[in-house]
């Protein structure tokens, strides 16, 4: 079996002309959008540009950093199950995962930027002003301080980082070690769940909870929703799985991993499909009870978004797209078994989930930063090329350096046999 991967010429031709307009882009918005500028806040002839350059760029690093490390915790809560079934395209996570170091770093300069500089149309909190006339900006200031967000940020992508990559290393010792006796195999399997306990324990404490608080909610910070990290999580989780169906498919397309079947096909789009499924309960859960609650200062939230009786604002027509996007497809499409083997068919539903779920995020960050002055051109389009460009090759990189299959797992033979 060929379990070394060369890139095929028009894989790389798209990497590096993804990462070309992605530069492109970024050079236009340093150019024209004149983000070093000093801040003036919103109002009457508040320029908007350089606030459109910053909240372009949270949007994409932060939904990307997280859908990019939603592939580690999918390896570690089925490494904690005990599963087999996914050992045979394990190495596909895996190299999606490695990409977390880079998008971290891209993503920790981008917040930092915006932090240390100021950017108080993006983090309304950052300005002390505010902040001590404000009892609800007073009241949070604890933990919405530029040193708690940076302390905090950092150990979080660090985290991130060092143990998935302890994780990605014991993948690896498989090609290294040689075929595992019962005890051999018994220890190495414990070890493995230990550190992916660790890694699903931190991932609770900052992607399921801490990390939207401080990096997307609190662009709106009077407003608050319990369910708003739930809602996050579920919303990069299933963009996660979407992509690694693409990779899937495209090594399958190329001859490789011959051990994974329609059966594996169909058990990642039954996460895309349950996915979109529970992203979509915690969506009417957060609106209905705050529509239910008739509280202005909880309304106000989709008000925005949607505008009111008289008006409609700037969103309406992304919102109820991205709803038709990320619920109604995945729902009418996926929920048949045969759409789910349907090499084709999952494609382009990871295609238009992966796509809905940025725009979600888009209306998770441009409201509360950009008010009614958002526009989709080809400027936000470029910036999220960029990171396309960024993962394709983080990937390429690391399915070219190591087998595509894991040779010695003790649960190899279970994912070569497994039918559903």
């Amino acid at each position: 079996m060929n379990q070394q991967f060369e890139l095929p010429g028009s894989y790389k031709k798209w990497t590096w002309g993804l990462i070309a307009a992605g530069l492109i882009a970024l050079v236009y918005g340093i150019v024209m959008l004149h983000p070093f500028a000093p801040v003036s806040h919103h109002g009457e002839g508040h320029d908007y540009s350089g606030t459109r350059f910053w909240a372009v760029l949270l949007q994409n690093s932060v939904y990307w950093l997280l859908v990019v490390n939603a592939s580690m915790f999918f390896i570690c809560v089925t490494t904690m199950a005990m599963g087999g079934w996914q050992i045979a395209l394990r190495r596909v996570p895996e190299a999606i995962s490695s990409v977390v170091p880079y998008l971290g770093i891209i993503t920790f300069l981008v917040l930092m930027a915006i932090i240390w500089g100021g950017r108080t149309d993006i983090y309304h909190w950052l300005d002390n002003e505010a902040v001590k006339n404000d009892p609800i900006l007073n009241g949070k200031s604890g933990f919405l301080n530029p040193k708690f967000f940076t302390i905090w940020s950092a150990v979080s992508i660090v985290m991130w980082w060092l143990l998935g990559r302890k994780m990605r290393s014991l993948s690896l010792e498989t090609d290294k070690n040689g075929h595992m006796d019962y005890e051999t195999g018994k220890k190495w399997i414990f070890k493995n769940t230990v550190w992916a306990s660790l890694y699903a324990v931190f991932f609770g404490l900052s992607v399921a909870s801490t990390i939207p608080w401080l990096w997307l909610m609190s662009i709106d910070a009077h407003w608050y929703s319990t369910m708003y990290s739930w809602y996050t999580f579920a919303s990069t989780f299933v963009s996660g799985m979407s992509l690694v169906a693409l990779f899937i498919i495209f090594l399958k397309n190329r001859g490789q991993l011959e051990y994974v079947t329609e059966e594996h096909l169909h058990d990642i789009g039954k996460f895309m499909f349950a996915f979109s499924v529970f992203w979509t309960y915690l969506w009417f859960s957060q609106y209905m009870l705050i529509w239910y609650s008739n509280q202005p200062e909880e309304t106000k939230y989709f008000i925005e978004r949607i505008g009111t009786a008289d008006k409609s604002g700037p969103y309406h027509v992304l919102f109820f797209v991205n709803l038709i996007l990320n619920f109604l497809c995945p729902l009418l499409i996926l929920m048949k078994r045969g759409v789910k083997r349907n090499w084709t068919m999952v494609s382009v539903m990871a295609v238009l989930i992966i796509f809905g779920h940025w725009i979600d995020l888009y209306q998770m960050v441009m409201p509360g930063t950009m008010k009614d002055h958002a526009t989709l051109m080809p400027f936000e389009f470029g910036i999220g090329a960029l990171f396309i460009g960024i993962i394709m090759w983080g990937v390429g990189k690391y399915i070219t350096k190591h087998p595509l299959l894991m040779k010695n797992h003790p649960f190899m033979k279970e994912s070569i046999i497994h039918h559903t």
